[in-house]
């Protein structure tokens, strides 16, 4: 056990109470058991655990793991931690934030947080757009430091949840978001829009201010619009953390609808979809059945691979239609192994070749292996082929990937279309049935697929119709 507080070890983590400290050391204090938990389940490397606990789940998750643990006294553990009851676990985490560029491309929710001062409230607003299921939280140069103990604290282990940008100017992030096509949101107490009145449905990120006196004019003069939180009763106004709160649970709210209305929408499409192979696969088995013996072997052979490949157009729709509900509910799974992708796009081919009239599809990506969900990216890939015979016109269906800077890409192309752009993006969205040609579930499903991942899927025109796939994903090491 650790007494002295001049030990070398203890006196390098006492220091990283000071922020000019953390900044030279890039690293900081994780206090208590939720924190520290949560900072191993997210797989941060924590360098070392002080305690004065006694042996338990989380000292021996924490060995597993590589953690140096250290027994300390009450007496080291007062002057690590920032409370007047210490928990009894205090942890050196490396700093986690990243930059600008490495979030989504396309992120659903970001809080920018403007010369927030208090660290209190600034964790309470990092925990609530984790529990909102915000992209991210930016901290401008001029908030406190998001690795300030007290707001460590107050994050309650959401700090190793989603993506923390820190350090930027306000207008940079501002631009950055923009960019990614949000819409910019000001709160303000006097702002121009309603909460309850706005369409949140679109990519939002909500600019907050500073507690005392919000944000400067400036600043909210590059928002498209100022927000207010509507007060029925007699308070003046919401505390900075209440009306973030407030306004990211809305996000959430107008968003679990949204998928709601999507998922009903998706359904009705997936009925009209399933009525066409089913009575295909009617029609063979009556004639079958009544005409057996009438029939060549040819045309026998034929009815039944019609029935096979009807057969499997049912099996897609109906696994397009289960994603679709784990996707709108925020529950689809991953579950990454070793995957030979032109294997994978030989095994669509091979289905689908029992229609003698599908276009060929032709692999041109070489030997491709990564670490993805095998039958994830069959979904995507079958989804951007399937798109590609509604809305190319001619030749065959080529199909590329590659592995580029730790990422996956699949790129599916068929000459001709008559496509926008924006037309071809909109594709990917839910459509009812009888508004237009192709399927209305596939792509909403295979953007999905690759937004859980933090990737993108995207179409293109291009002298024909180009759809595009990029996820993180690991190369296969191979033995030597």
């Amino acid at each position: 056990m650790i007494t002295s507080l001049k030990n070398p070890k203890v006196a390098a983590a006492v220091k990283l109470k000071k922020g000019a400290y953390r900044e030279r050391e890039r690293r900081f204090l994780v206090e208590g058991a939720q924190a520290v938990s949560e900072a191993l389940g997210s797989g941060v490397a924590l360098e070392a655990l002080f305690h004065t606990t006694a042996s338990n789940d989380l000292l021996e998750r924490a060995s597993r793991a590589g953690v140096a643990i250290e027994s300390v006294s009450d007496e080291v553990m007062g002057r690590l931690t920032s409370t007047v009851t210490p928990q009894g676990l205090v942890a050196v985490a490396p700093f986690v934030d990243v930059d600008l560029g490495a979030l989504v491309a396309a992120p659903a929710c970001v809080a920018v947080l403007h010369a927030v001062r208090d660290p209190g409230n600034a964790g309470t607003v990092l925990r609530s757009a984790d529990g909102a299921g915000a992209d991210a939280v930016v901290f401008s140069s001029s908030s406190v430091d998001v690795y300030n103990p007290k707001t460590v604290r107050a994050s309650a282990g959401s700090l190793f949840h989603l993506p923390i940008v820190r350090g930027l100017e306000t207008v940079e992030a501002i631009e950055g978001m923009r960019t990614r096509g949000c819409q910019i949101l000001a709160a303000a107490a006097d702002g121009e829009a309603d909460l309850y009145e706005l369409d949140l449905s679109r990519p939002t990120t909500f600019l907050f201010g500073n507690e005392a006196w919000g944000l400067p004019r400036e600043i909210e003069s590059l928002a498209d619009t100022s927000v207010r939180v509507p007060i029925l009763g007699r308070a003046e106004s919401l505390n900075l953390a209440a009306a973030a709160t407030v306004c990211l649970f809305e996000w959430a709210r107008q968003r679990r609808e949204g998928r709601r209305a999507a998922l009903e929408t998706l359904i009705a499409s997936a009925a009209h979809d399933i009525r066409s192979p089913l009575t295909a696969m009617k029609g063979f088995g009556y004639a079958l059945s009544t005409r057996w013996e009438s029939m060549t072997d040819e045309q026998r052979t034929l009815m039944l691979q019609g029935i096979v490949y009807d057969t499997d157009r049912l099996n897609t729709i109906l696994k397009q239609l289960v994603d679709a509900a784990r996707l709108t509910g925020g529950r689809l799974e991953l579950y990454p192994e070793r995957v030979v992708v032109g294997q994978v796009v030989e095994a669509i081919a091979d289905s689908l070749g029992r229609d003698p009239e599908h276009p060929s599809i032709d692999w041109e990506g070489g030997e491709v292996e990564a670490m993805t969900d095998p039958d994830r990216l069959r979904t995507v890939i079958e989804a951007f082929i399937e798109a590609a015979v509604w809305w190319g016109r001619d030749g065959a269906i080529r199909v590329e990937g590659r592995l580029a800077g730790g990422r996956l890409e699949i790129e599916v192309f068929r000459s001709g279309v008559d496509l926008s752009n924006e037309e071809a993006d909109a594709l990917f969205l839910p459509r009812p049935p009888g508004t237009g040609a192709g399927s209305k579930i596939g792509l909403f499903v295979a953007r999905g697929i690759a937004e859980a991942q933090g990737g993108t899927a995207t179409a293109e025109v291009d002298e024909g119709i180009r759809f595009q796939l990029s996820v993180p994903a690991s190369s296969v090491e191979h033995p030597a």
